[in-house]
């Protein structure tokens, strides 16, 4: 009686989603059918528990086979082989997924398990680039949905079918099957475990292809179901994450970089080390733009330990530090190494800005190149943005400040829109000194106020410390035997400014500027414009 008494207490919390009674129960009960282990795993899988998710799982697949429910034990060998394969255990997986289909086989009757065992094809297909293939297998999954009435397997077919559409450059159609698999989640028509996955692949797939207003409405309806959830841990990383990248992006940096804290940890939590590194990533990208440059490298490090490529913030990172060769090289290899268009696109404006620093203007013009074409491929008001503002630099840098204007205005529009304030500040800046170069000083000078306004409640150091120097702010304080010149140029080579780029804000030969640049290393006796950097951060300089 007491046993029973704990099973239909599990059954009770399952059903109100009390995920930490459901496991106590169910885990102290003895006896338990196999649909009760079922609801055992999935509510140990809901507090993050993983190990215990795959233990139980493997049990209710044992007692699905005892008691002859052979479909049953293959949708739970499915599960188990899906669940290994994004731990690693590639043979594991291998074998569970081998033995799902040889009981679809032995049970003999066309049923829904059969596009359940589509989806791990369909998933490495999309992974390896070959979208056409993922998208004909979960086409063909998402058909078998339908034919059954099984809303988990249309759900996650119609995911895996909009994501390889987004791939194909068939936005629309993509995002439709995305929208729709997000209503059966928001229906609450979906088992606990396939709602996570469906919304946070949803917002994904947002974030790739850069529609930032539907990821914004995707996580608020994420946080609604993760609040009625006290106990769930599962998911919660990845939607703190989404979060975090979407309140960067708003100006919301301190809050951004807790929710980034707070996902890390949560993703490390349930075993989630990917997400965990992008979430580490996500700090270092808030704690860059903030000036905390050691703080910063160590999440670039900590991203890269999980798994996640730390560029193209870690080059910017380098550039920052004034070391633009080393910069340039480390966003080089990661091109190279990336095909899909988008996360192309994600990689090429630092490639530009950083080529664009070196004084290698075809390399940055060929970067905006394809920047541009992405953005015809892929139509989003986020992406038309990012290249034009990376279209309207390279003009700039080419002399041709007309043209630039034109780009840059239409670039400031689509960032306000967005309300991304620290992306239009940085157009602001490029508009200021296209403006300075047509002898418009006046407009320049209420660009520069209007960015560093920004940039102050920001809390963007970096960036104010480069418009003083843009705009001739005098320092003050020691000026550690420097003269007013001298500290100009510190200034600059702060900001990541090379001796070229220097040499034209200031009007003066480069030559001078190396001049300029080797007495301030023996004035305050550092070996390089990194250390040069540091010290003027340290003693208050900028």
């Amino acid at each position: 009686m007491a046993a029973v008494s704990e099973i239909e207490r599990g059954r009770d919390a399952y059903a109100r989603r009390a995920w930490a009674d459901a496991y106590a129960s169910l885990a102290r009960a003895e006896g338990l059918a196999a649909s009760d282990l079922e609801l055992l795993a999935v509510a140990a899988y809901m507090l993050g528990r993983v190990p215990d998710y795959l233990g139980a799982l493997e049990r209710a697949h044992d007692a699905y086979v005892a008691e002859d429910e052979l479909l049953a034990a293959a949708r739970a060998g499915v599960y188990l082989g899906m669940n290994l394969a994004m731990l690693g255990d590639i043979g594991q997986a291998g074998g569970w997924l081998g033995r799902a289909a040889r009981l679809v086989e032995r049970a003999g009757a066309d049923c829904p398990e059969r596009g359940y065992l589509l989806l791990p094809a369909a998933v490495r297909s999309d992974a390896a680039g070959d979208h056409a293939g993922a998208h004909d297998a979960a086409a063909e999954a998402v058909v078998i949905a339908e034919r059954f009435a099984d809303r988990d397997l249309f759900a996650l077919a119609a995911h895996v079918q909009g994501h390889s559409l987004i791939n194909l450059a068939r936005i629309d159609e993509g995002f439709r099957l995305l929208d729709e698999a997000m209503l059966t989640a928001i229906a609450g028509e979906l088992s606990p475990v396939v709602t996570g996955i469906v919304y946070c692949g949803a917002i994904a797939g947002c974030e790739e292809a850069f529609d930032v207003r539907r990821a914004h409405e995707w996580t608020t309806a994420l946080a609604r179901w993760w609040d009625a959830q006290p106990d769930m841990v599962a998911f919660t990383g990845r939607c703190l994450a989404h979060r975090a990248e979407i309140l960067q992006l708003r100006g919301a940096w301190p809050e951004a970089l807790d929710q980034a804290q707070r996902a890390h940890e949560r993703c490390r939590q349930s075993m989630n080390i990917l997400a965990a590194g992008q979430a580490a990533y996500q700090q270092g990208e808030v704690l860059r733009r903030l000036g905390e440059l050691e703080r910063a490298e160590t999440a670039y490090r900590e991203a890269n330990e999980c798994g996640r490529e730390p560029q193209p913030g870690l080059a910017l990172l380098r550039l920052a530090q004034g070391d633009a060769d080393a910069a340039a090289a480390a966003v080089r290899r990661c091109l190279a190494e990336t095909r899909s268009p988008l996360k192309r696109s994600r990689l090429l404006p630092a490639y530009a800005e950083i080529q664009i620093a070196a004084g290698n203007l075809e390399e940055a013009r060929g970067a905006a190149n394809e920047l541009a074409e992405v953005a015809r491929r892929y139509p989003s008001a986020m992406l038309s943005a990012i290249a034009d503002s990376v279209q309207g630099a390279v003009e700039l840098a080419a002399g041709d400040s007309e043209a630039a204007l034109v780009t840059l205005r239409g670039a400031l529009v689509t960032w306000r829109e967005l309300e991304a304030p620290y992306e239009a500040a940085r157009t602001r800046v490029q508009l200021a000194l296209a403006c300075r170069a047509l002898g418009d000083d006046d407009t320049a000078n209420l660009e520069l106020e209007t960015a560093r306004r920004v940039f102050d409640e920001l809390g963007a150091t970096p960036d104010v410390v480069r418009i003083d120097a843009l705009a001739g702010r005098p320092g003050t304080g020691e000026s550690y035997g420097l003269t007013a010149r001298e500290l100009e140029v510190l200034r600059l080579v702060a900001a990541g400014k090379t001796n070229r780029e220097i040499a034209a804000t200031l009007v003066v030969s480069e030559h001078t500027v190396a001049r300029h640049v080797q007495n301030i290393f023996g004035k305050l006796r550092v070996p390089s414009r990194t250390a040069a950097t540091a010290f003027a951060f340290e003693h208050d300089l900028l």
